[in-house]
């Protein structure tokens, strides 16, 4: 479904979007109707090109067989089959994930996770695959004494397990610089994104562009530096286990606050170390779980 309201933007970047899965083609057609599914959903049969990419999941089959009361199996079940157990029902499943497949059917690239609830969502998978963003329209920009820097989330919306991103977009004034990383081991703050603890998200490393290197003549000294527009990308996670659906139900949208903190210099003057407040709000949405009833 997030696939399906994301579809014109996936379009609009060249690509195209089908859904592979060991569910059969009434499934498909049930669900699909239900809710407005317009891409190709493929029933793979005996799950044969999910055993040709190499990703069926055996844990199904483990956690159904002789070994399933064995807590490690349990536990493996748990995290990357179902919470409540395997069913004979889920038997030729795939580890869930996303390829990218190019006009000669080659990968190019492959998403996966390691839990059955994670996804990661169509706009982080876009900026992970080079595609252009536009900054959306609940955009913050804030302008300080050296930098123009506009920051939004990814999506407005987001679930339980949805892998997203914070994008701080951001343009140094005219003969300044700030410091990229490897510019620490020279004693200079780093430009960063710091964000507060937050109880359900889980925080993975920053994305940062290539520097330049700019060479401060007095002290004959060479540090990577940002000195044209640069974009970092902030990937994180809600968390999709069971206690994090628990808190996070009932409620109506998640708040992120952070921080930007950075150290900008130019010819002459390094300045004092910047820390700029931050917050995004993000609207909650509940998982989609039933799978349609087919008459027999």
């Amino acid at each position: 479904m997030e696939l399906q309201s994301q579809l014109s933007e996936i379009q609009a970047q060249g690509l195209g979007v089908a859904v592979v899965s060991y569910d059969s083609v009434e499934v498909f057609a049930a669900f699909g109707k239900r809710w407005g599914i317009t891409f190709p959903m493929l029933s793979d049969a005996g799950s044969a090109t999910i055993q040709r990419y190499g990703i069926l999941n055996p844990l199904v089959e483990q956690a159904l067989g002789p070994n399933r009361d064995d807590p490690a199996v349990k536990a493996e079940a748990g995290k990357y089959v179902s919470a409540v157990g395997a069913r004979p029902t889920m038997a030729g499943m795939a580890l869930p994930g996303t390829f990218f497949v190019d006009s000669r059917g080659r990968v190019t690239s492959r998403h996966f996770e390691d839990f059955y609830v994670d996804r990661n969502t169509v706009s982080t998978l876009l900026l992970k695959a080079g595609g252009k963003t536009e900054a959306p329209a609940a955009a913050t920009k804030v302008s300080t004494k050296h930098l123009e820097v506009t920051t939004y989330a990814s999506q407005a919306t987001v679930a339980p397990g949805n892998r997203f991103s914070l994008v701080l977009e951001a343009t140094p004034h005219a003969n300044l610089h700030v410091y990229a990383p490897g510019a620490e081991r020279s004693g200079y703050r780093v430009v960063s994104v710091k964000l507060d603890p937050h109880p359900q998200i889980r925080e993975f490393p920053m994305a940062y562009p290539g520097p330049e290197i700019y060479h401060f003549k007095p002290l004959n000294e060479r540090v990577p530096v940002y000195q044209k527009p640069f974009r970092l990308i902030q990937e994180l996670l809600l968390e999709g286990t069971q206690a994090s659906q628990a808190a996070l139900r009932g409620k109506e949208e998640v708040s992120i606050t952070g921080r930007l903190e950075y150290q900008a210099c130019d010819d002459r003057v390094c300045y004092n170390p910047v820390s700029v407040p931050l917050a995004w709000k993000l609207s909650l949405r509940s998982l989609i779980r039933e799978r349609p009833a087919v008459a027999p």
